[in-house]
């Protein structure tokens, strides 16, 4: 069994979204990694080891370590939005499990 963790930023802007069609996307494609974690679109560079998911027009990034079977999801961003992420490590230490 997968063990979900979320960052405390992606938390903050997930209970930011008010469009109750997006929120229900997000949690759809959240139900999909959890069932599936490999479908993402695998990073490269300073995102390295991350993977993102495309829900129109935002990015879904999170990390799955295989090893430990940890998912965690990292952010919910704007792709014009992708440079103030990037500087993000790929798993903080202050994660809430749920």
């Amino acid at each position: 069994m997968v063990t979900v963790a979320y960052d405390p930023h992606f938390e903050k802007t997930i209970r930011k979204i008010h469009d109750v069609r997006l929120k229900e996307h997000v949690k759809q494609q959240i139900r999909k990694i959890i069932s599936d974690p490999s479908i993402g679109k695998l990073m490269r560079y300073s995102r390295k080891h991350t993977r993102e998911v495309y829900i129109p027009p935002f990015r879904l990034s999170y990390w799955y370590d295989r090893k430990n079977d940890t998912l965690v999801f990292l952010a919910l961003y704007h792709k014009d939005q992708q440079q103030a992420t990037e500087n993000e490590p790929p798993c903080s230490p202050a994660l809430s499990t749920r």
